[in-house]
């Protein structure tokens, strides 16, 4: 697909520098020469500034901040000018008000200004301004919630229990007491454009908004490959059995570390048997239904989230762009 890398979160081409990353003495020099900024998550949102809130904000090392809060910075890569960008989790600092509710909902509307920090400065949701950001932003944002999460999630070590410790800038983890190493993981997702004639295939999971459908998805198993994940996953979910399939794009998606791979496949079947235990609902729309719901128009379909490959993969097929 030649659009597949204007996706949300990838076509940036950022430089992860990943041959400096244990180079501590570079890194440190970089830092001390002022080569060097770092971008603020705190509980996997990222510090937007400005009035539109669109724009990754970018501190100095030394900000006061992080010396209040700030971790190990990891880094991210190298900017064309050669500076180098780190991620620094500040998860630790407690806000006056905390709505608990709101961060664990599918979509945490909430906003976070931390009194270091300009006003204009504010921790947001990263689905909801995904689509906002630039390439370079949202690849930025993408990687450092995803790392930044297998961190949370795998501070001990799988080999004997020990806590193990970040080194190569946060791109590994290694343990102190049996010496095994740990590397981030990205666990692979298929998700399927699958049609029938003029009609898509979209389904709904348990406590999903009202009117809120996407495209069927699901993780590949151990021994699988692609194609026979989305044949399995289809069938699992709808009992549609699935023919031709092939690939699109791919998206990484850091909620929390996922790669989406875009595939399409032609059903050979329409009746739809769903697996209440998988889904709430699936059902064939329309190209005519899809459109409609993308300006806003269908009576009861909600488009897909503009930002997610799957309403990236939906534009595509009704633009007729998807080879």
């Amino acid at each position: 697909m030649r659009l597949a890398e204007t996706v949300t979160f990838g076509g940036s081409r950022l430089d992860r520098a990943a041959e400096i990353r244990g180079q501590a003495e570079v890194l440190d020099a970089a830092i001390a020469a002022g080569q060097a900024e770092t971008i603020l998550l705190w509980r996997g949102k990222p510090l937007l500034e400005g009035t539109a809130r669109a724009r990754l904000a970018r501190l100095p090392m030394d900000h006061i901040v992080l010396q209040e809060h700030g971790r190990s910075p990891l880094l991210l890569g190298r900017e064309e000018s050669g500076k180098l960008v780190f991620v620094s989790d500040i998860s630790d600092w407690v806000p006056d008000e905390v709505d608990e509710a709101a961060l664990g909902a599918f979509f945490d509307p909430s906003e976070q200004q931390h009194p270091m920090l300009e006003e204009s400065h504010v921790f947001l949701e990263l689905r909801g301004v995904m689509s906002q950001l630039t390439m370079r932003d949202a690849e930025l944002a993408a990687t450092a919630r995803a790392v930044l999460g297998w961190h949370r999630s795998h501070r001990y070590c799988a080999a004997c229990g020990e806590e193990s410790q970040m080194v190569m800038a946060g791109w590994q983890r290694s343990c102190p007491s049996c010496n095994t190493q740990h590397f981030p993981r990205t666990d692979p997702v298929v998700i399927m454009l699958i049609t029938r004639g003029n009609a898509v295939l979209m389904g709904r999971s348990h406590g999903w908004p009202e009117g809120m459908y996407s495209l069927l998805a699901g993780f590949v198993e151990p021994g699988e490959t692609l194609e026979a994940a989305v044949r399995r996953e289809v069938f699992e979910e709808a009992a549609i059995k699935v023919s031709e399939v092939g690939y699109l794009a791919s998206q990484p998606w850091p909620f929390p570390s996922s790669l989406m791979i875009g595939c399409y496949g032609r059903a050979e079947t329409d009746a739809i048997t769903i697996d209440p235990n998988e889904i709430e609902d699936a059902r064939w729309f329309s190209r005519e239904e899809i459109a409609l719901s993308f300006s806003g128009d269908h009576p009861t379909l909600k488009p897909a989230r503009k930002g997610a490959i799957a309403h990236f993969l939906l534009s595509n097929w009704l633009a007729d762009r998807l080879r």
